[in-house]
């Protein structure tokens, strides 16, 4: 079991330590509903150093991310960053993630770097993947995984934490943008600064040496209450309630980006293709047997991944992916791929909890409405 940077600085606080992704991580520290709340209304900071980081840089390096990347990053300005996929040939999710447009070196003219953040449970298979594919390009192909510490430092107060107790500026980056920055009192650190996140709120994500990324922790602890410690538990609910997939739940080997709904990231007619387009395109024209569905239920049971989703008249037709009763929005409500005749909005279903069969209805899969600055 691995353990991030920040491992002992989690066990001094008394968190809930768990696996997940092969790593030892925080699962909360005093409940995962006075989390959610914090990064609601205030400010909360997660360890997400498990995080997979690959650097690509080269003369072929857009193309290669053009090649493997289903959204499209041609032309894109210093510091753009992009939501999107990975996917096998039959259009079946490798990997969704972000990929950060960074800037051209100085010392190799021309040249082009990306910055491609992926999940922690998928670093050797999405590291295998990358490789396979870059026979061909001109680029050089880095795992820097274990070289990044990362944080993230969510809520609406996130701006106001990352300036003044972190005195790390951000406020002229607008959503999903990013910066290199090298902050003063560490001579020679390089640190990336994100405006991104997990969790629906307002957000930065801080990529630095494990050492910066102790001494942000540190920093945040001293503050004084402005910025509360988070763990994985909150940080599952809080991405649940805004529709944001998670890789293995609502994406997957055998779920497609057009099954899960994300076809606005699918960019079927940028020059030269890319990696799965071609059946992601038939999905698109001729449509997909399941979708990724929001289903709310009308009690207060709680549906659970794996549950059986039936029809009006009892019969199956698809299982949950995600499910909780929302902290911020106090209902019953899941996320389920079901057969794709009972998608349409305001159909009814039923979920099969134990021995008992709860009526619901399917509504979006965005639980809760939070606006983000742009």
């Amino acid at each position: 079991m691995k353990r991030t940077c920040l491992y002992d600085k989690h066990v001094a606080l008394g968190a809930l330590m768990s696996p997940f992704a092969g790593y030892d991580m925080p699962i909360q520290y005093t409940n995962i509903t006075d989390e959610h709340q914090a990064v609601r209304q205030a400010c909360g900071v997660f360890d997400v150093s498990h995080m997979g980081e690959v650097s690509v840089r080269g003369k072929d390096a857009e193309r290669y991310v053009q090649h493997i990347f289903t959204n499209d990053v041609s032309g894109a300005p210093q510091g753009k960053i992009f939501y999107g996929m990975m996917c096998y040939p039959n259009g079946g999710t490798v990997d969704d993630l972000l990929v950060y447009k960074m800037a051209v070196s100085t010392s190799h003219l021309g040249e082009q770097e990306f910055f491609l953040v992926i999940n922690a449970a998928n670093i050797d298979k999405d590291w295998a993947w990358m490789q396979e594919q870059a026979q061909g390009f001109d680029i050089d192909l880095q795992n820097k995984s274990d070289d990044y510490g990362q944080l993230a430092v969510q809520g609406p107060e996130a701006e106001k934490v990352m300036e003044e107790v972190l005195q790390l500026p951000c406020k002229e980056l607008e959503f999903y943008t990013a910066k290199v920055t090298h902050p003063l009192e560490k001579t020679g650190e390089t640190v990336i600064i994100s405006r991104t996140g997990y969790t629906g709120e307002d957000g930065f994500e801080i990529y630095a040496s494990p050492d910066y990324i102790n001494e942000c922790w540190d920093k945040l602890m001293a503050s004084g209450g402005r910025c509360k410690p988070c763990g994985l538990g909150c940080r599952d609910t809080l991405r649940f309630e805004v529709g944001l997939p998670l890789y293995g739940d609502e994406l997957s080997q055998d779920i497609t980006p057009i099954m899960a709904g994300l076809g606005i990231f699918v960019k079927l007619d940028k020059e030269g293709g890319f990696i799965g387009r071609d059946a992601l395109a038939r999905q698109k024209a001729e449509g997909v047997e399941r979708k990724l569905v929001g289903i709310e239920l009308k009690d207060k049971a709680i549906p659970r991944h794996g549950y059986t989703v039936l029809n009006a008249e009892g019969e199956p037709i698809g299982e949950v992916t995600t499910g909780y009763h929302t902290i911020s929005s106090d209902k019953s409500v899941c996320m389920a791929l079901v057969d794709s005749r009972y998608a349409k909005l305001d159909t009814p279903l039923q979920i099969q909890i134990r021995k008992k069969v709860f009526p619901g209805v399917v509504v979006k899969k965005r639980f809760y409405d939070k606006h983000y600055k742009k």
